[in-house]
Order: C-alpha cells, then sequence, then structure tokens
C-alpha cells in the first residue's frame, strides 16, 4: 500500500515535471521563433548583419524590461552589444544608436536616409499644420517662416519681457516662507514665458494658471493610445488642444487684421505673419494656432527640466556659483555696481513723482506693479541685452555644461526610408532609430573625466566639443535640430543671472533627488528648495 502511494507521488511529481518543462520549452521556442521573425525582415540585398540585441518575448518585446530598468535598460545593453544594438519597445523594431559619427549620419540624412517619428497621438493633438508633422518640401518652407520668430533682432526684442517674467517668478520663489518645488515652478515660467513673451497675450493671473493647468493636461496626454473614445487620453489631449485654440482665436484675428507700426512690439505671431509673407505664404488663423500651441510645446517642457537642473547643479557645486558671482561683478552686474541706484518703489504724494518712479522702474525693470498682490522683486540687474549676455563667458559655460550633463531630452527617433549601414550593421528600412544624446554626452572621448560636472570644459583654453561637432547635440541636429535653440539658452543664462546675482538657495530635502530620464529629464519626486534674496530692500 506504501509503494503504491509512493508511485503516486513520483508519478504527480513526474506529471508535474513534464508539464513545467514544456511550457519551458515552448517559452523558448516562442521567443526564438520571435526572434527569427525579426530577423528574417534583414536586407537580402545588404551583405551586413543586423546589430546585436534581443527582440524579448513576443508581442511585448523588452518593453518592460526598459519601463522598470529605466536608464540602465540602455546602459547594459550598451556594454553588452556595443553602441548599436536592436531591440523591440511599444510594438516596434528599434535600433538604438550612440556615437558622434552614427548620430551625425543619422541627422544629417533627414529626408534621404531617415524621416522624423513621432506617435500619433502627438501628430493628431497638435494638428496637420505643425512643424513636427511636415516632411520634406513642406518641413522646410515651414521652418523659414519660424526662422524669424528665432532672429537676433526678434530674441533682443523678446529679452526684455523675457526678464520682466524671470524677475517675477524669482520674487515669488523668494517670498514663499516654505520650499518651493523648482519643478513646477519652472514649468509656470517658461509657460509664462511662452504665453506672454512669445505669443504677446496679456491675460489676468487667472486665467494665466487655468490655461497652464489645460496645457497640462494637452501634454499628459500626448503620447497616449490613438484612440478617440470618451475618457481616452487622446479625447482629453484634443479637448485640451480646443480650449487653448479657443482662448487664441480672437487675439490672432485681431492681429491679422490691423496694420502694425514699425516701431510697436513685435511678438511671435507678428514675425510669423510678416516672414510668411516674405516667402509669399498666407498663413490663416488655424495654422497660427497650431503653431502656437507648438511654440508652447517647444518652449515649455525642456526648457523647465534645464531650468531644474541649472539649479540642481548650482546647489550642487557651490564653486561654481562663487566663479559665476566674480564675472557678474567683472561685467558690471554685482550688486555693489548698481545698489546706489536700486530705485525703492515707495509712492511718493504728488502725480509727477509717482510718474518719475514708475519711468525708473520701468528703466531699471527693478519694481513690479504691486496693486494685483505680486511681491516685489528685489533684483538689482538692469535689463540685458543679447550683446551682455555673450560676454558673460562662464555663465555660458555653465549652461553648456547643464545640457551636457543633464540634456533635457534623452534622444530622438527617426524612420529608415532606406536601409543604410551604421557601424557595421545594417538598418533595414521601416526600422525605427532611436538615437542616443545622453548617452552620446556620457561616452563621447572628446569630454576628459565626463562623469564630473565641469563648465571649464567649454572655456577658451579647452573647448572639448570643438574636435567633435556631434558629441555635443542637446538640441539635436540637421534640419531638425530644435529652431529654438537660442531662445533656450537665453532662458538660461537670463535665469541663472538673476539667481547668482540676487539669490541664495538651499536644499529643502536631507539627499538629493533621483533624476528620472523619460520622457524628458526631471527629479523624482521633485526638486525642493528655499529661496532668498541675497540683500532685501
Amino acid at each position: 500500500m506504501f509503494q503504491l502511494a509512493q508511485f503516486g507521488v513520483l508519478s504527480a511529481l513526474a506529471t508535474a515535471l513534464t508539464s513545467v518543462l514544456s511550457a519551458l520549452f515552448l517559452l523558448a521556442l516562442t521567443r526564438q521563433l520571435w526572434s527569427l521573425r525579426w530577423s528574417l525582415t534583414r536586407d537580402k540585398e545588404s551583405s551586413r548583419p543586423l546589430p546585436k540585441g534581443s527582440m524579448g518575448w513576443p508581442l511585448v518585446g523588452e518593453t518592460f524590461h526598459w519601463l522598470f530598468q529605466g536608464s540602465n535598460f540602455h546602459i547594459s545593453r550598451r556594454e553588452r552589444h556595443g553602441n548599436v544594438f536592436k531591440t523591440h519597445l511599444l510594438g516596434k523594431p528599434v535600433i538604438r544608436v550612440t556615437g558622434a559619427e552614427n548620430i551625425r549620419k543619422i541627422l544629417l540624412g533627414e529626408h534621404s536616409l531617415v524621416c522624423t517619428q513621432w506617435p500619433q497621438s502627438t501628430r493628431i493633438i497638435l494638428g496637420p499644420n505643425t512643424l513636427v508633422n511636415s516632411i520634406g518640401d513642406l518641413h522646410k518652407k515651414k521652418r523659414k517662416i519660424l526662422a524669424k520668430v528665432f532672429s537676433r533682432g526678434a530674441l533682443e526684442s523678446y529679452l526684455p519681457r523675457l526678464q520682466d517674467v524671470v524677475k517675477s517668478e524669482i520674487a515669488k520663489w523668494c517670498s514663499e516662507p516654505g520650499a518651493i518645488d523648482v519643478y513646477s515652478a519652472a514649468r509656470s515660467l517658461t509657460f509664462r514665458i511662452a504665453i506672454q513673451v512669445l505669443l504677446g497675450l496679456q491675460l489676468e493671473e487667472e486665467r494665466i494658471v487655468y490655461l497652464a493647468q489645460i496645457f497640462e493636461q494637452l501634454m499628459n496626454n500626448l503620447f497616449s493610445l490613438p484612440i478617440d473614445a470618451p475618457l481616452s487620453g487622446l479625447r482629453k489631449g484634443i479637448k485640451a488642444r480646443e480650449i487653448l485654440h479657443a482662448n487664441m482665436e480672437k487675439i490672432i484675428a485681431e492681429k491679422m487684421e490691423r496694420p502694425q507700426s514699425e516701431d510697436e512690439y513685435h511678438d511671435a505671431f507678428d514675425y510669423m505673419l510678416s516672414s510668411a509673407k516674405e516667402h509669399g505664404h498666407q498663413l490663416n488663423i488655424q495654422e497660427l494656432k497650431e503653431t502656437a500651441v507648438e511654440l508652447i510645446f517647444a518652449a515649455h517642457s525642456t526648457t523647465a527640466s534645464a531650468s531644474t537642473s541649472l539649479v540642481l547643479q548650482l546647489l550642487r557645486h557651490p564653486a561654481v556659483v562663487e566663479k559665476a558671482k566674480a564675472e557678474l561683478e567683472a561685467e558690471g552686474l554685482g550688486y555693489d555696481s548698481h545698489s546706489s541706484n536700486i530705485p525703492s518703489c515707495v509712492t511718493t504724494e504728488t502725480e509727477d513723482d509717482a510718474a518719475n518712479t514708475e519711468i525708473t522702474c520701468l528703466l531699471n525693470g527693478d519694481c513690479q506693479n504691486h496693486s494685483d498682490g505680486f511681491p516685489q522683486s528685489h533684483s538689482h540687474i538692469p535689463y540685458l541685452s543679447l550683446d551682455k549676455l555673450s560676454q558673460l563667458r562662464y555663465v555660458d559655460c555653465v549652461v553648456k555644461e547643464v545640457l551636457r550633463f543633464l540634456p533635457p531630452v534623452s534622444g530622438g527617433y527617426r524612420t529608415a526610408l532606406q536601409t543604410f549601414e551604421l557601424d557595421g550593421y545594417q538598418i533595414p528600412k521601416g526600422w525605427s532609430v532611436m538615437y542616443s544624446i545622453r548617452d552620446t554626452h556620457e561616452t563621447a572621448a572628446v569630454f576628459h573625466i565626463p562623469e564630473l560636472f565641469d563648465p571649464d570644459r567649454f572655456g577658451p583654453d579647452r573647448e572639448e566639443s570643438r574636435s567633435s561637432r556631434f558629441s555635443y547635440v542637446p538640441f539635436g541636429g540637421g534640419v531638425r535640430s530644435c529652431v529654438g535653440k537660442e531662445l533656450a539658452q537665453i532662458i538660461l543664462k537670463t535665469l541663472a543671472v538673476e539667481l547668482i546675482g540676487t539669490c541664495k538657495w538651499t536644499l529643502a530635502t536631507e539627499n538629493f533627488p533621483k533624476m528620472q530620464t523619460v520622457p524628458i529629464v526631471h527629479p523624482v519626486n521633485g526638486l525642493h528648495v528655499l529661496f532668498t534674496y541675497n540683500h532685501p530692500l
């Protein structure tokens, strides 16, 4: 009887073991068939092999590994397979590319070897008239029209108003009794710059806050499943876009109807209308609305990310702050250089005196209108010019190093228009190609000890990126390079000057936050900082 029971147990164990082994065999077989399925897609006319790498499991590929491992996913596979490797993410075969020469070929191959690739939801929400949805000659024409929006003359005209917004936002940061989340504050800052400076929309504070919330709704659903159904991400994104369009339509229509004098302030709408006319193209209201939202999209999240990274690095490196302060003093932007000229903004009894005080405040850019309850700016920094910013060589190096060390966007996606070669491997037609900005910055041989934050690497004595143009690509390159990169750098430099010249700050948490790199670089759970003015009035 005992032997019979023992036999039954052994039989059950054998059956279970057989079932497990069969399941494992089937899993291994399906994985091999999945890998074979993609191996067969290689271009037979090319003698080059597909890049090394794994296609993961059927259908899901390596998506879950990518989601859970974050940046470590790409690092581990690059170390295992090299600078060009294949994987399967989000339902598509992807070839991940690192290295200056490889990136150069991709970025300069736009419209011939590759074309830009945005998710369908992004294309739908932003609209058909945007730059990201344009290819070929249409893309070239739109870039020419937008070039005037970011020309030197346009940037010079934006700068005083941009600086006013920066002063005002910093005043709010310094007036807070507790810590602020720099990432949230930076998003508010860049949204206001886009709305008030670029688009010239003069709105009440309540309206700006409301539109900022609507824009966040658009951004949160920009990368969603392309399913237009009630409560879907795509539907929410489209709704947010329509609200933004409705708020812009009236002012755009008014601009298109009235003639504008040469000395009147120009915003992006004005420059676009003027540029389009020069190129023989008549922009309609729908095109302008879609382009306006795209400009906010371009100026908002990535610049907010870089602004947050700037504050983080200033917190981490006090020696860098002291060196930048010395440069501001040398260029006449120190507190002592302007302390005797700082207006008090005290209301006087006579109308003439009040008018004189107002004029002085406007000229120096030091005072805000406090009837709306906003805190007063204690900044002594006068209005900057592009020439003055260009003289701040070390501040420029700090901004460049922030963008090297923590580039806001990790990389970009393209689709191969034809089969071509990279690093001895074939990139088959139709496959997705993801070029890595962050990995290239971290591994480029031209950068001495790349893991160190060292602004002097961009100084005149070293200029480490000079010998290899595509080793430093925070704004991409080629015909798809960021059209607003000069504006982004001006925002960062202005913020750096105002912060370093007027403020002091301390980290409000025990440790520095970890940085998340997808979809853009930002601190996990925020960057909480206490701000105060160095010399309160």
